[in-house]
């Protein structure tokens, strides 16, 4: 949507560039996007996963193809990796992560490979594509630990700081503090860095959930459930326990016919994760909150099942 950063800058890419640029208006379910990108000829599209779970779905039901689409640039939220394989390997379209923020005008970070990774294995190459990418031209990133200390590039991880000559250097009519810590902004993200400079965003420091004194990534619990053939979508919210503070609760859109069961989501964690990462429950609704860029409104499923009792509590 424009009001979202202006459409993630992709109008002044297509202007510079030349291309034409299609706007879909309100017509962000499954069938109105596929109709419109035949259409209209698209070859390059962007968004945030729910919408191209939509898309999927609708193509999936009715056995249709793209016959100009050729790229999705997925940001907003982490895509999980089974979408990636599944656009990639059955329909033939790359999915390219991107990350960035209002704050950075909006850029951030591009998942592109290098050409040392030509060489690697299929899977390896999805691992890469799991994260949110390298730094752009004019951007420097760097985790930092609990103790204010920047990180070493590995599989550390800790709050995610950035810098740039177009990262903000202060809120408009703002009457609080510098939101600069000696030249960095904090983005609220949790991510690893790994040696060759690749950003994952393990979670946004709100939803991260603490259990015991550790911390759970609910990312990665939802790239999980995202797997399983009968789910159609999923969230992880963390909620009250009276020994370990909180434990991660999955939230749960079936596909339409299927009847997947609690014990069955459960068993599909088994050997994906730490054991005691392992949600402590299940519950299914008829559809998670979306807020108006279609990520999902955590807020509000942590409003919805504040009061939400674990089995054996």
């Amino acid at each position: 949507p424009m009001f979202h950063v202006n459409a993630w800058g992709m109008p002044y890419a297509a202007c510079m560039t030349g291309a034409k640029i299609v706007f879909c208006g309100s017509g962000m379910d499954g069938k109105s996007l596929y109709e419109l990108i035949e259409g209209e000829g698209v070859t390059m599209t962007a968004g945030v996963p729910t919408i191209w779970l939509g898309v999927l779905a609708h193509i999936q039901k009715n056995n249709l193809k793209f016959s100009s689409l050729k790229r999705i640039l997925v940001g907003g939220a982490a895509c999980p990796p089974s979408m990636i394989r599944t656009f990639q390997e059955e329909i033939g379209i790359q999915i390219l992560h991107v990350w960035g923020m209002t704050e950075m005008s909006p850029l951030g970070t591009v998942c592109a490979f290098k050409s040392k990774h030509a060489d690697l294995t299929l899977e390896q190459r999805y691992d890469i594509q799991a994260r949110q990418g390298r730094a752009v031209f004019g951007v420097d990133l760097k985790a930092v630990g609990d103790d204010g200390k920047e990180l070493p590039w590995g599989e550390q991880t800790g709050a995610l700081f950035v810098r740039g000559p177009w990262v903000v250097a202060k809120y408009f009519r703002s009457e609080g503090g510098d939101p600069l810590v000696d030249g960095w902004f904090e983005t609220g993200d949790v991510v690893n860095i790994n040696p060759d400079g690749y950003m994952k965003i393990t979670d946004r420091s709100k939803d991260v959930i603490k259990s015991g004194g550790e911390w759970i990534g609910s990312i990665d619990l939802e790239n999980i459930a995202m797997a399983h053939p009968d789910v159609a979508m999923a969230a992880c919210i963390g909620v009250f326990h009276p020994k370990w503070d909180e434990r991660p609760l999955i939230v749960v859109v079936r596909k339409p016919g299927t009847s997947v069961t609690r014990e069955e989501i459960l068993k599909f964690f088994d050997g994906k994760m730490a054991k005691w990462w392992t949600p402590d429950d299940v519950v299914f609704v008829d559809s998670i909150p979306l807020g108006g860029t279609g990520k999902v409104l955590k807020n509000k499923l942590r409003e919805q099942f504040k009061d939400y009792k674990l089995p054996g509590i």
